[in-house]
């Protein structure tokens, strides 16, 4: 699980800036939003501009040279924060996998090219590469003067775990496998002005076709149902069909020239919870953008049943409660920070407490 991540000089975060779920507090309600001690469902608040997005980018930037899954066509546009353009843009990561703690840490140039690059696990150093130095653990990887030597000149950017994992044979249960199942798996997305994702899939892939090809028709229904309500008949698809269609007193009529903006968000979010029972790490930008409040606290509730890490990004203060997650599970990004609701007021948050209260009431301070 990812446990600690901090970045900076990247896009609109200037100086570093850090979250850590490593240390959850000790509350008695909602447990499943905690797993092995580290913070496993969140929501990130916080006024327009804040870095919400930007931040849930930051994080998948690990994609970008570790796994060979979707990525983003645009994400080096904007790369750099501007006053600082010469600079690169630097990443840290902190995962637990079992009994091992992984940190790996790197920075980038402008165009996404590796610049300087560490391992540490359990605290002991495995590498670490810079613009004049190569270093590495020769106990556990013998490799050949010319690489090292490669290594430093960086010239294609390869990263170091690539070529270790692609050069020796390691078992299941061994840290960079782990680590890099784990980065394969993670998954973002959002719905806003356009349907975007990065990671989990190796291509682009119709949301219908998917429901079709793998029967899931009547499921969707019951789906759509449990969280909003809404009753759509499918009519059942027939071999090599690709477009849902509804029935509507004796009528056929394509289910897309009838569902609503929500709705068809709704469509995106079913298949990607089909698929996220794969996924590691989910971050969902604006998640309920088009979602009545109540259908996102219904969503909420699908989306953390999940055994995977799940945050996501929201302006919906209703989903501020007690009820749905914990004040150590509400986050709120301002100022170049990010902290959870629990360490932005001296005052002891209990499960009575109406914390969307306090919030609107200006009680937390980032």
């Amino acid at each position: 699980m990812l446990t600690k991540f901090a970045v900076k000089n990247f896009r609109g975060f200037a100086e570093r800036i850090e979250w850590d779920l490593s240390h959850p507090s000790n509350y008695e309600f909602n447990k499943y939003a905690i797993k092995d001690g580290i913070v496993k469902n969140g929501i990130i608040y916080g006024p327009n501009g804040s870095g919400k997005s930007n931040f849930g980018l930051a994080i998948f930037d690990i994609e970008n040279h570790l796994s060979a899954k979707w990525k983003k066509n645009d994400y080096y546009k904007d790369y750099v924060y501007t006053g600082y353009l010469n600079s690169p843009v630097e990443f840290e990561y902190v995962f637990r996998f079992d009994n091992d703690i992984i940190e790996y840490s790197y920075s980038k140039n402008s165009v996404g090219l590796l610049v300087e690059e560490s391992l540490i696990v359990n605290h002991k150093q495995v590498f670490r590469r810079d613009a004049s130095a190569f270093e590495i653990d020769d106990k556990q990887f013998k490799i050949d003067a010319t690489v090292k030597e490669n290594f430093k000149q960086n010239v294609n950017g390869v990263s170091v775990i690539s070529f270790l994992s692609a050069s020796f044979p390691f078992s299941q249960d061994h840290y960079l496998v782990k680590l890099l199942v784990f980065v394969n798996s993670m998954l973002w997305f959002k719905n806003l002005d356009s349907r975007e994702f990065i990671g989990l899939e190796t291509t682009s892939f119709s949301l219908e076709e998917f429901i079709i090809q793998n029967h899931y028709t009547e499921d969707f229904s019951e789906f759509l149902y449990n969280v909003s309500e809404q009753r759509f008949k499918f009519v059942m698809p027939k071999e090599g069909d690709k477009v849902l269609y509804c029935e509507i007193e004796n009528n056929k009529v394509q289910f897309l020239s009838i569902a609503s903006t929500g709705t068809k968000a709704l469509e995106l979010l079913y298949v990607w919870i089909k698929r996220m029972t794969s996924a590691s790490f989910v971050f969902i930008d604006e998640f309920d953008a088009f979602y009545h409040f109540k259908l996102s606290y219904q969503v909420c509730k699908q989306l953390f049943n999940l055994d995977c890490q799940v945050f996501t990004t929201s302006h919906n203060t209703y989903l501020m409660t007690n009820e749905l997650l914990r004040p150590d599970c509400n986050f709120i990004i301002a100022n170049n920070k990010i902290k959870a609701l629990v360490d932005c007021t001296e005052k002891e948050l209990r499960w009575g407490h109406n914390i969307e209260k306090l919030f609107r009431g200006g009680a937390f301070e980032v």
